[in-house]
């Protein structure tokens, strides 16, 4: 079973959808995926901050049976656990959202496997996802890639929190989770989850960008991570564009790698 979790609330479902259908059709293994997703009601910080409503868990769940009929989607509410964990810290104005956090719960919630690919929403696979899964991680936490920006602003080895393999019975034994939520609680970071992860890791594997590659596409690209990116022309801005933003996708970065995945994504929307 290749183990992954997504967190979120409705407003990332695109994403969790599309980077799902980018691995099952990028796969050549026939071995099931187990789709974990965190989610939470936060209304009291934001009206949309709402768990995602059962209607989009059932048409996941179909969309990966087709498939696989070994393929499974479970959802955790874990609004009672980030409430009691981490509700009112100084993080939770994230310069996401307080979503980016709950990753940092996952030793909480029952039935997490030992191994365990977090993926942030905005992530498609340009290659087959074993590539990454299949590294070994028994001897470290985790596993992460640089943070394209981070790494020269920050520090060399600073990693992007988006794409983390995690040895999650490692992590249990190390405190690593109970380590960053207390960071989490202390004080506010600017880049609050990737921060804490950082300050309270005690051993990682550093992977090549390929594996979360933020700014290009290449051949040997792995994971394309559609974060913000700094665009110089035709003036220096910057740009939000996600996988499912399908004419930016083609008219900005001059992608159609993910053609097949954004065309049957289309149509499962306009169905649905």
């Amino acid at each position: 079973m290749l183990n992954v979790l997504f967190c979120g609330n409705d407003g990332v479902f695109n994403g969790f959808l599309t980077c799902a259908l980018s691995m099952l059709k990028r796969t050549a293994s026939k071995e099931p995926f187990s789709f974990n997703i965190f989610t939470m009601n936060l209304t009291r910080i934001d009206k949309r901050f709402t768990t995602i409503p059962e209607e989009h868990i059932k048409l996941f769940d179909s969309v990966i049976k087709k498939y696989n009929p070994e393929n499974r989607v479970k959802v955790f509410d874990v609004t009672d656990i980030y409430e009691r964990e981490l509700g009112g810290c100084p993080n939770e104005g994230a310069y996401c959202s307080p979503y980016t956090l709950i990753r940092l719960l996952a030793d909480l919630v029952d039935g997490m496997p030992d191994k365990l690919l977090y993926l942030d929403a905005d992530i498609m696979f340009n290659r087959d996802p074993h590539l990454l899964y299949d590294i070994d991680i028994s001897n470290v936490e985790y596993a992460a890639a640089r943070d394209h920006y981070g790494k020269y602003i920050l520090s060399p080895n600073y990693v992007n929190a988006g794409v983390i393999l995690m040895n999650m019975k490692r992590m249990r034994e190390t405190g690593l989770f109970v380590k960053a939520r207390n960071e989490l609680r202390r004080k506010k970071f600017l880049f609050a989850d990737q921060t804490a992860l950082r300050k309270s890791t005690t051993e990682k594997k550093m992977l090549p960008q390929r594996f979360n590659d933020q700014k290009f596409l290449h051949k040997h690209t792995v994971v394309r991570h559609f974060s913000k990116r700094l665009f110089w022309l035709p003036y220096p801005h910057t740009e939000n564009i996600k996988q499912w933003q399908i004419d930016k996708v083609h008219n900005v970065f001059h992608y159609h790698q993910f053609d097949d995945v954004l065309e049957e994504y289309s149509e499962i929307m306009k169905n649905n």
